[in-house]
């Protein structure tokens, strides 16, 4: 895997991040997947590496950045703004049509990890260029999201705090500041005790602007999935998900048109799935970038296009 270093413009803030493309450069412009980093994800975090060794071995070329006020690049810190993020990949979208090695009919989005998933999703919604996406660990509703991390009676003391906070803004211009991990999501016990991202928390700030949770909580992902048809989508899945409920992907699954994939996996949880079931993933993943990624001179549509689920368990890979 090469891997180049790059930069471009989203709404006036450079992004910085990395092209990362075959060993062997093709004579020919070449398919290129967009990947917006995860839920307090930078694109330097190793977890990602394995990924985009097995995507560029693949053929496909990898844009992976930093959100703006995230990681190496500008912008205005301390915030979680899905917005922002959206108008980011956008651009990247953009900024892949400019080079020469990149087939603009040929690109599709990737994420993986809760808003990671989530934002390749709402990128195709948004983007026709987008021809494919692949996204693990989705979360379709923001709102949804933030409740389920805790009980009743937080939430309903999260949202007075949050109302508090709103009308600091309006009062004096300023708001509270949280710890991402405790004031926006709830870190879970496994996350905790594995820490799977070391190396991306230590160059993390902990102070973010409470009233990111706003924000959060317009993200939904469900209003507009139905946009992608006739364009393709994967969803991946963890069974029993304490950390993006399954039941967001079905939900996604089930308001999209086709052709569309959801793959589930049983016997795992949200972080031991993304090394446990790497290879079966990976495969998977490659498997429908290569089918809907192909060029073709000609498209047609079948109606009533065959839908697809994939269990990934124990006893290896089983389809209905």
């Amino acid at each position: 895997m090469r891997t180049e270093k790059v930069e471009f413009y989203s709404d006036g803030v450079v992004l910085r991040g990395m092209f990362r493309s075959p060993d062997q450069p093709s004579e020919q412009p070449g398919p290129a997947l967009v990947h917006g980093p995860g839920w307090l994800g930078l694109a330097s975090g190793q977890n990602y590496a394995n990924w985009h060794e097995g995507l560029t071995a693949a053929g496909y070329s990898v844009l992976v950045f930093d959100y703006r006020g995230f990681g190496d690049s500008d912008g205005d810190t301390g915030w979680v703004r899905p917005d922002w993020q959206l108008e980011d990949l956008l651009n990247a979208v953009a900024y892949l049509t400019t080079r020469q090695d990149v087939d603009s009919d040929r690109i599709g989005s990737y994420g993986m990890g809760g808003t990671g998933g989530g934002n390749a999703v709402l990128l195709a919604c948004h983007d026709e260029r987008i021809k494919a996406v692949a996204a693990q660990s989705v979360v379709a509703d923001g709102r949804d999201w933030l409740h389920r991390m805790r009980r009743e009676y937080e939430w309903v003391a999260y949202l007075e705090q949050l109302e508090e906070d709103r009308q600091r803004w309006v009062l004096e211009g300023k708001g509270e500041i949280v710890h991402p991990r405790e004031g926006l999501m709830v870190e879970t016990p496994e996350r905790r005790a594995i820490a799977p991202k070391k190396d991306v928390d230590a160059r993390m700030p902990n102070e973010f602007f409470l009233r990111s949770a706003e924000y959060i909580m317009r993200y939904r992902p469900i209003d507009v999935v139905h946009r992608i048809s006739p364009r393709a989508l994967l969803i991946t899945s963890v069974e029993n998900d304490v950390v993006t409920p399954e039941d967001h992907a079905v939900a996604l699954f089930e308001r999209a048109g086709g052709p569309k994939k959801l793959v589930r996996q049983r016997d795992t949880s949200h972080y031991r799935a993304y090394k446990e079931n790497f290879g079966l993933l990976l495969a998977e993943i490659i498997d429908w970038y290569d089918e809907h990624l192909k060029y073709a001179s000609v498209r047609s549509t079948e109606v009533g296009t065959a839908e697809a689920m994939t269990w990934i368990d124990n006893a290896g890979v089983g389809r209905r």
